[in-house]
């Protein structure tokens, strides 16, 4: 093997590139949350009906999913800065479009392209990869994953602070401002490395993953509102899966898939991504449940009578103990490994739940469950890329952190829908409006600690060994790019 071969390119200035990255990586995450302050004021703000402006937030989380593996296929065609400078630029534009809307139809194109904008986020952890030393790579996917959990976090009190300062047109001005900032970074500081595979676009693949994954996830995320025996949730439900399926049989058919079903099938990254929609499950869950119990008035015995600005503060220092985490995990992994470590984080998330189960009197016990449930997803969040990357070969790098990031997201999705669901089957009168018991809250917490210890056991499955002896080296796993180059 030659030099060229062995000696992957690196960036000139790694810590600006890692710095560049995970801003980019923050600025998309931020757009999952940023709309939640004014989601009870959408009808009268784009005079439309409850059940229509719900969409502004479904689009993009449905958006964001179908887009990660593709963008993350796209970036092993053409190249991953390329794919990121175009998600900066969406985002960019996307932010622009909302900002100057005033009805639903273009604001719900413009959210839209903001969940198309979240392909960054696979893309540049693998990325990372090539324009890192290997004594950086472990700290920077750590930093770039957390990423993820981060701008869920601080969104929601950076929005609800910029909604009471100024206009709720604010919001996606500051967004814009932001996303404009990203590119030039993006432009600036991160290499463009000749790591493109140039390759047949899977157009088939693409529209049956968009088309099966549409469908599953709108059932899932509406069945709180259609009910979950309503004939739309189960016939959106059965119509995704069978579209999913019939797509799975034309991807092992296609020479160039858009996914590699074989690839993905190896059980280190099978399981790894089993374990991603478990561990999806438990980091939404804190953010869908632990702000409503944070609200409710005071007069109930269980209230804590928070505005949404208040119960925003209690939350973020979560966000912020994922990102501190992100170097204790890569130390974790290079003394432990990825698949302990993995475990780690699952178990502490877990654990968080049993904490916040049990202190739910004050606020500041909230933040408590809160710190520990960050905690336990910034570890576990950093570990699963890792584990996908080690075990994928390099010119599939992007598609398969898409895919796990896509994983990542459907348990965020069947969080919401099951905590939902939670919430509103058990309920008590508080004057003309019901709210949920405090059984609710506590059942919640119960299924997400749940979830979080079926991702321990999962992961638990995930076979040792490192990628090369479990791949051989006659597929490239651990080759870098031949012959890349860096500008």
């Amino acid at each position: 093997m030659s030099q060229t071969e062995t000696s992957a390119p690196r960036s000139a200035h790694p810590v600006a590139a890692v710095v560049a990255l995970c801003f980019g990586g923050l600025a998309a995450a931020l757009t999952q949350t940023m709309v939640i302050p004014i989601q009870g004021e959408l009808p009268q703000l784009l005079d439309s009906t409850a059940a229509d402006t719900a969409w502004v937030v479904t689009i993009t989380l449905l958006c964001a999913a179908v887009t990660m593996p593709i963008s993350g296929r796209v970036a092993d065609m053409v190249g991953k800065q390329r794919v990121l400078v175009a998600s900066a630029v969406l985002l960019l534009v996307s932010s622009v479009v909302c900002a100057l809307s005033s009805s639903l139809l273009p604001m719900l194109v413009g959210r839209g392209m903001q969940g198309m904008a979240m392909g960054f986020i696979p893309v540049g952890i693998a990325l990372l990869r090539e324009i890192v030393p290997p004594r950086m790579a472990g700290s920077a996917v750590a930093a770039m994953s957390a990423t993820l959990g981060v701008g869920g976090a601080i969104g929601l009190p950076l929005s609800a602070w910029i909604v009471q300062a100024g206009n709720w047109h604010a919001l996606f001005w500051v967004s814009a401002a932001v996303a404009a900032a990203v590119l030039v970074a993006i432009v600036a500081l991160v290499p463009h490395v000749h790591d493109a595979h140039p390759a047949h676009f899977d157009v088939a693949g693409a529209v049956g993953l968009a088309l099966g994954l549409s469908l599953f996830l709108v059932g899932l995320s509406k069945a709180s509102t259609w009910g979950w025996a309503s004939g739309r949730t189960i016939g959106c439900v059965v119509a995704g899966l069978a579209v999913l399926v019939a797509w799975a049989v034309l991807e092992l058919r296609t020479a160039e898939p858009l996914v590699d079903l074989r690839s993905a099938s190896r059980l280190p990254v099978l399981l790894t991504n089993v374990a991603a929609v478990a561990i999806g499950m438990g980091m939404m869950a804190q953010a869908i449940v632990i702000p409503q119990l944070l609200q409710l008035p005071d007069v109930l015995d269980y209230g804590l009578g928070q505005t949404i600005l208040q119960a925003g503060l209690w939350m973020a220092p979560g966000g912020l103990m994922m990102l501190l985490f992100a170097p204790v995990s890569s130390r974790l992994m290079s003394t432990l490994g990825p698949r302990t470590t993995l475990m780690i984080g699952a178990t502490v998330l877990g654990l968080g739940y049993v904490v916040t189960f049990f202190l739910m009197g004050e606020a500041w016990h909230l933040m408590i469950g809160t710190l520990v449930i960050s905690i336990g997803v910034g570890i576990g969040y950093a570990a699963m890329p890792t584990l996908v990357l080690d075990h994928t070969p390099v010119r599939e790098a992007g598609s398969a952190v898409g895919v796990n990031t896509l994983m990542r997201s459907l348990g965020t999705t069947i969080a919401s829908a099951l905590m939902a669901t939670v919430l509103t089957s058990d309920t008590q009168p508080l004057g003309p409006v019901s709210v949920p018991t405090e059984s609710a809250f506590q059942l919640c917490f119960v299924i997400s600690a749940i979830a979080a210890f079926v991702g321990v056991a999962v992961a638990a499955t995930i076979p040792r060994g490192s990628r090369t002896a479990e791949q051989g080296p006659e597929q490239d796993v651990a080759e870098p790019v031949a012959g890349a180059q860096v500008d």
